[in-house]
């Protein structure tokens, strides 16, 4: 570590136009150091290392998510970013048929290229950011929790509409443009249950029962485990361990197969899904790549703690997913075969999934 990089991750009480003055000693050292990272090496959330930028690059946005989201259509081509500790997904596209529902809590984003599913209750702040980098000025839209972590960000492209983006900007900047930003404690996660105080009978009854894959996350609360309790105690007709290591291996073979496939990330306020084939895999050090055109994933392998193959009844049958969790047990990556409501799961998918063996007993 150098030692101006050390000088300056020791101002976690700045704020401002000092913490701003920190920002640019340390990208000068480390140019290619990403925002989150940044603001890790600061000390300091990723929304706070941003409204420092309020009067130099950033502006402020105002939070009103029905009338903000639908008019990210306006902008054209983007490059759309959610990502949670260990894994980032981006996809390009248009951020077309956008709803919000009337208590403005949940959205929807549903297309083709741009599918998201947005917990807008845990929404706290927005600023667009106009960034001088070596290949010219990146536009983004970026939105962040109350912790100040980011949940979402929209990138402009080279066919995006640029006189949209000016006009988005100045219809939606906030009226008091200010660097402060208060950041909220973070919320106490509720602790696991012992296995003993779970019913598993009704677990697994109700499990049986499910008609929807939605219909899981009441399922959980109902019997009030975490979902990887649950795959511990469902019984291996409907949730299996897997070596870790498979799941680069699953990318592969469906790359070879050219088999569309369901790739869903997220956080606590926003999902991300990739409806489609992949191809150009590659390894960065620890990090496993998708490196398509439309679309890009990077997932950090090492983290992952827990691979199960997970499989749940619905009114259109079983319905087969690979799920990745790191050592806390948050989910970092779920895998689906590409389909429809009302159409039954991809026979070469499930074909796929399921013929990766099952650790045993005493290798889970």
């Amino acid at each position: 570590m150098a030692m101006g990089q050390t000088a300056v991750t020791g101002l976690n009480e700045f704020q401002g136009h000092d913490l701003y003055v920190a920002l640019q000693v340390l990208r000068n050292e480390q140019p290619r150091l990403r925002a989150r990272d940044a603001a890790t090496q600061l000390s300091v959330s990723e929304a706070e290392l941003l409204a420092c930028r309020v009067g130099e690059d950033a502006l402020r946005l105002r939070t009103n998510w029905p009338e903000l989201l639908p008019e990210l259509l306006t902008l054209g081509e983007v490059m759309v970013l959610t990502r949670n500790e260990h894994c980032v997904h981006e996809r390009h596209g248009y951020y077309r048929e956008t709803t919000i529902t009337p208590n403005g809590k949940m959205g929807l984003v549903v297309s083709p290229d741009i599918d998201l599913r947005l917990f807008l209750s845990g929404w706290r702040s927005a600023y667009a950011l106009s960034e001088e980098t070596k290949r010219g000025i990146q536009r983004s839209v970026q939105f962040f929790d109350g912790q100040g972590s980011a949940v979402h960000k929209v990138f402009l492209t080279d066919n995006s509409d640029l006189a949209a983006w000016h006009a988005l900007v100045e219809r939606f900047a906030a009226a008091e443009q200010t660097s402060a930003l208060t950041v909220e404690a973070a919320p106490q996660k509720t602790a696991e249950l012992p296995d003993e105080q779970i019913n598993v009978a009704v677990l697994r009854e109700r499990w049986a029962a499910l008609k929807d894959t939605h219909h899981f996350f009441s399922l959980l609360k109902k019997v009030q485990a975490t979902r990887t309790q649950a795959l511990r105690l469902a019984g291996r007709k409907w949730a299996e361990p897997l070596s870790v290591d498979s799941l680069p291996q699953l990318f592969e073979q469906a790359s070879a197969q050219q088999l569309p496939i369901m790739v869903f990330v997220g956080n606590d306020h926003c999902v991300q899904i990739h409806s489609g084939t992949v191809t150009n895999l590659r390894w960065v050090g620890d990090w496993f790549n998708v490196l398509d055109p439309e679309f890009s994933l990077h997932l950090k392998a090492h983290a992952i703690a827990q691979l199960w193959r997970v499989r749940k009844p619905t009114t259109d049958g079983v319905i087969t997913s690979w799920e990745a969790y790191d050592a806390q047990g948050e989910l970092i990556v779920q895998l689906y075969g590409v389909r429809k409501p009302g159409i039954p799961e991809c026979a070469k998918w499930r074909a796929l999934a399921e013929s990766f063996s099952a650790l045993t007993a005493t290798e889970a």
